[in-house]
């Protein structure tokens, strides 16, 4: 069984070396691609001015946060380490993710989290849909998988978004028919399979004088055909 979490992050724009943060960070732990219903989630107060554009996206003004752990605080950054673990972290243009998580680890003396534990969903897209369009919006609406509960960016729900993403780009719904052991041998027929009669025969599609030409072959040139002795 493989531990895996689907991480996701809202922050106050796009680059923590030009002094963004992270305002809420959510994790959803998948077990063999499969959900398990554990997940960590925290709003984080930026300490900093929350611009207008990415309040337009995701929602969360400054005044909701106020009262709102700082990442430093042991209730966000320990309890976020130790929910994570040494599970591989999976993340939809993961460069973001983790750029914004290691730069908040450093400012709370934390050690970052290695590049080669992040798997990245948006090459994996890439590659399996070339020339289109592979935001989560695309790959969610592609796949099937509601967006009614998404009015926002949000990082709790858009990391169980991926986590579906994620388990569709890796095989989806057919690795339910992956069928082994005991599932297996009650899912072979023990015996010869029959069918029931068909509901409406089909109409026959030969005619009269192709049914006499064929007789007549039979009758001549295949006369002493074995299946034709015991006639």
């Amino acid at each position: 069984m493989a531990r895996e979490i689907v991480l996701d992050v809202e922050t106050t724009g796009l680059s923590p070396q030009q002094g963004d943060r992270i305002v809420e960070i959510a994790c959803v732990e998948i077990d063999d691609f499969i959900p398990t219903g554990r997940n960590f989630h925290s709003y984080v107060h930026p300490e900093r001015d929350m611009p207008a554009e990415a309040e337009r996206i995701h929602g969360i003004s400054l005044a909701f946060l106020e009262g709102k752990p700082r990442f430093a605080d042991p209730a966000v950054v320990d309890a976020l380490i130790a929910f994570v673990g040494d599970a591989p972290l999976i993340a939809h243009n993961a460069g973001f993710d983790r750029g914004f998580i290691n730069h908040e680890l450093k400012l709370a003396a934390r050690p970052v989290l290695a590049e080669s534990r992040w798997i990245d969903t948006l090459p994996m897209a890439q590659k399996r849909f070339p020339g289109m369009r592979n935001s989560l919006d695309a790959l969610c609406t592609r796949f099937k998988i509601s967006l009614a509960e998404r009015e926002k960016h949000g990082a709790l729900i858009d990391a169980k978004l991926l986590a579906h993403v994620y388990l569709e780009l890796r095989g989806g719904r057919e690795r339910s028919l992956d069928l082994s052991g005991a599932e297996a041998a009650a899912a072979t027929p023990s015996g010869p399979t029959t069918y029931p009669p068909r509901p409406r025969p089909l109409a026959a599609r030969l005619s009269e004088p192709e049914i006499a030409a064929h007789e007549a072959f039979v009758s001549g040139v295949l006369k002493d055909a074995l299946w034709l002795r015991g006639a």
